[in-house]
């Protein structure tokens, strides 16, 4: 199990992402990419060239394909109506629910930011794993998390020492950091494990178990 943890105070807000994090979107991305990339004007990534890529954060990935920023709205409102239009073929990575369970039987409060719309993650997820999430706030820019972060902070009344970001990007830990809040990486979604490891988050999970194993007491483990 790989797991880097600072030490600190137990957390009671775990603010979650969507995409690569609770959900495998990763294959259906690469799937449309193409098309978009066709339909935007930027370039085609060689399929040898898909792993570089997800060594990089989301403005290097933008350079390497020739994605210009002015464009960048249009692009991700499309691909939210394609993650609509093909929401029932995605699922949560196993273990997610099992994970979410054991997080709230644990007395953790449970967010989730994400770039993507509450419809899509709410039909992905499933009206039992979605319940679990006691706050939504979705349809956050690219670059535009840490602001929704400081709001559902804020909105939960709990101190930003007790919660942790947890993601699967370069981007994620970006804005976790400047909403002054800890950062737990995932090394399951789009941005490879050592590319996370660099960038020094304050945990490092290679498992949702693994999440389980360092946020909750070993009795809440065991249930």
């Amino acid at each position: 199990m790989l797991v880097a943890d600072r030490g600190g105070p137990p957390y009671r807000l775990v603010v979650l992402d969507f995409d690569g994090t609770l959900a495998d979107t990763f294959p259906w991305f690469a799937g449309v990419l193409p098309g978009v990339a066709d339909r935007y004007g930027f370039r085609r990534p060689a399929p040898d060239e898909v792993e570089a890529l997800r060594a990089l954060d989301a403005r290097g990935v933008m350079r390497r394909l020739g994605v210009p920023g002015w464009k960048l709205p249009f692009i991700a409102r499309h691909m939210h109506g394609l993650a609509a239009r093909d929401a029932g073929m995605l699922a949560p990575f196993p273990g997610i629910p099992a994970l979410l369970g054991r997080l709230r039987e644990g007395g953790i409060t449970l967010a989730l930011v994400s770039s993507n719309r509450e419809d899509v993650a709410r039909r992905v997820l499933g009206p039992d794993c979605a319940g679990l999430i006691g706050h939504y706030a979705c349809g956050a820019g690219v670059f535009g998390k840490a602001r929704r972060f400081a709001a559902v902070v804020r909105a939960s009344g709990i101190p930003p020492s007790r919660v942790l970001c947890l993601g699967d990007e370069l981007r994620d830990h970006a804005a976790a950091a400047r909403a002054g809040l800890a950062f737990g990486a995932v090394t399951w979604g789009y941005t490879r494990g050592p590319a996370l490891a660099a960038a020094g988050p304050d945990h490092l999970f290679d498992s949702p178990a693994a999440v389980a194993a360092a946020l909750l007491p070993a009795a809440v483990r065991a249930a």
